[in-house]
């Protein structure tokens, strides 16, 4: 287990609790992407953390799969009754028995992703995602990368900071067409975010 998922594992509960409400900038994109798909759509959620989107996109009427690379959001969200898969996207067998999934949706979880192993994950995330289905994920803008400690997590986490262009090209070749990088709104430290949005190359299903 590195650093950045030791530090969530500690203060999962405290993290859970600190983002439960939903910012309207989130519930935007999640009303988007709902209306892209459609009821009943399947989506792949990559990093569910505390649960709070999960239960946001299943409101308007998709299905989501929780996935998360840190055992104890994994347990909490299973403590409240909910399926949680323990998953590393960089590595672990992202397929599902119910086929390929309509949308992957990662909010602030593939920031954490070091630079050169972005494309690898975003191509195994169009690998398990029918043509014509939909990416949503979010970064901080900046340059470089560097460790922070804040907010309710007491350990350092390990951030990847990205430009558009960059996001872009990451994105691009690996699976996914459209690609489109827009900036957020400005965070609660005054750091600035990317959302970036794709779809799966291939004919629509």
């Amino acid at each position: 287990m590195n650093e950045t998922v030791r530090a969530y594992d500690r203060d999962a509960a405290a993290y859970a609790a600190r983002t439960a409400a939903v910012p309207d900038a989130v519930r935007a994109e999640v009303a988007r992407l709902a209306g892209e798909l459609g009821s009943g759509a399947r989506v792949l959620e990559i990093g569910s953390g505390g649960g709070r989107d999960a239960l946001l996109i299943e409101g308007l009427g998709l299905v989501v799969r929780r996935t998360d690379i840190t055992p104890a959001f994994v347990s909490l969200l299973r403590g409240r009754g909910h399926a949680c898969d323990h998953l590393d996207p960089l590595v672990d067998d992202l397929t599902s028995p119910d086929g390929p999934h309509d949308a992957v949706w990662a909010n602030a979880s593939l920031l954490h992703v070091a630079r050169h192993d972005l494309p690898r994950v975003l191509g195994r995330l169009a690998a398990v995602t029918r043509p014509g289905g939909r990416l949503w994920s979010s970064f901080k803008e900046g340059d470089g990368e560097g460790w922070s400690t804040h907010g309710t997590i007491s350990g350092p986490r390990h951030f990847t900071y990205w430009r558009a262009a960059d996001l872009r090209g990451a994105a691009g070749g690996v699976g996914w067409t459209d690609v489109v990088v827009h900036h957020g709104p400005e965070g609660d430290r005054g750091e600035t975010w990317l959302v970036l949005s794709a779809v799966r190359d291939g004919v629509s299903a």
